[in-house]
């Protein structure tokens, strides 16, 4: 595995720096630029896309043919780290859960209609998505064969009935996948569907209230009562589901783990600006012993994210699924987020904790990385898995040939 980057990624990589530093780090100190749910607010949000569209920056990660520049996983690593410097970083770029991945899915998956349909909006920030999988219990959650949302074949269309709460971004989505149970075989028993918020059918029960700041549109339950959707809208096709799941889940869990690496950077960067200034006792906290210790832990502990994550999108690039790869990112990099917020805070002291700083936002944002797309206890449950099945070869390192 090579770790150089080829010289138009540093490029790119220095002109989101310039775009972060120039315009970005000081909507988050105007609290007139925010919304009601602590995200950057529509008016801003808009002048910020425009932006990042007129300076080339857009939808990286897409193929050009479907509106981006075709960015490989080693490079959007790069890139995605670079853009979440900020709090509002990848919403500008639209880069943001879950219509990065939503994106990507229907990029790989859906046919030319589809993409015609449903993907070239949200590539054009026309409209926003959601992805809707998860139910309350005893629902599917991190096991989809427990779902009980069920669609069934009439005709030309599937009509659908059941309950998804915890979607993303539900409430200001226009397109939306839904997974939903067609049959009861294991393996081929799920399909991935794509509708319309305006089509008949369905409502939003409530934006559940969540601890930390939420994504544009929240997070959602949704009741499903007879939503017809034609059978053309079928991603994929019918029983196919789980593998339209896989195909979205390991690239987004680790889309995340890149940008998360980008906040626990700025974590350090605030509580290094802070410790370089601030003395008591007759010395600067940055020449403290026990602050060198923290900060150089935290430092080693970005380093390991950072390798794990682009071993996991090296191994993307060549083919590989990259299972273990990317659930030993998830769980080393969500973990990290929370100790490089609750550090960065405890060197601050009291500033730390007020919202003069970032650092509160992101603690509480940090919370959910432990859960969202796999509990760090369901990953290593699958790390485990891997394990017994490859032995000491889990370990093993590739030969050349």
């Amino acid at each position: 595995m090579d770790l150089t980057i080829p010289p138009e990624i540093a490029r790119l990589r220095d002109r989101i720096d310039a775009f972060v530093e120039d315009h970005l780090l000081s909507l988050e100190s105007d609290r007139s630029a925010w919304d009601a749910h602590e995200n950057i607010a529509e008016g801003p949000l808009a002048e910020m896309r425009a932006k990042a569209k007129a300076e080339g920056l857009w939808c990286l990660s897409l193929a050009p043919e479907v509106g981006g520049q075709g960015i490989d996983m080693r490079g959007i690593a790069v890139l995605y780290e670079a853009m979440n410097r900020s709090i509002f970083g990848p919403v500008c770029f639209n880069a943001a859960a879950p219509d990065d991945g939503n994106m990507r899915v229907l990029a790989q998956l859906g046919t030319e209609a589809q993409k015609a349909r449903w993907l070239a909006p949200i590539v054009a920030g026309e409209v926003r998505s959601a992805f809707a999988m998860t139910e309350p219990a005893p629902g599917g959650g991190s096991d989809p064969g427990m779902m009980r949302t069920t669609a069934t074949r009439d005709g030309d269309a599937y009509v659908v009935h059941g309950h998804k709460w915890f979607i993303t971004g539900a409430e200001l989505a226009e397109h939306f996948i839904l997974l939903a149970r067609t049959s009861e075989d294991a393996r081929r028993g799920h399909t991935a569907f794509l509708f319309h918020r305006d089509d008949p059918g369905w409502q939003i029960l409530r934006r559940i209230p969540i601890m930390g700041p939420e994504e544009h549109g929240g997070h959602c339950e949704l009741r499903f009562d007879g939503l017809r959707i034609p059978a053309e809208n079928v991603l994929l096709a019918e029983g196919r589901g789980l593998k339209v799941v896989q195909t979205r889940l390991g690239p987004a869990r680790l889309t995340h783990c890149m940008r998360w690496l980008g906040l626990a950077k700025r974590c350090v960067e605030i509580a290094t600006d802070y410790a370089a200034t601030r003395e008591g006792f007759g010395m600067r906290l940055a020449d403290r012993e026990s602050v060198q210790v923290m900060l150089g832990d935290l430092a080693m502990e970005i380093e390991i994210g950072r390798m794990l994550t682009m071993k996991a999108a090296w191994e993307i690039d060549r083919g590989g699924y990259a299972r273990k790869e990317v659930s030993m990112a998830k769980v080393q990099v969500a973990n990290l987020l929370h100790k490089a917020a609750d550090v960065a805070i405890q060197i601050n002291g009291a500033r730390g904790y007020s919202r003069d700083t970032v650092l509160e936002w992101i603690y509480r944002y940090a919370r959910q990385a432990r859960l969202v797309d796999g509990a760090d206890e369901v990953h290593k449950m699958v790390l485990h898995k891997t394990l017994v099945a490859e032995g000491r070869d889990f370990w093993r390192w590739e030969t050349a040939e």
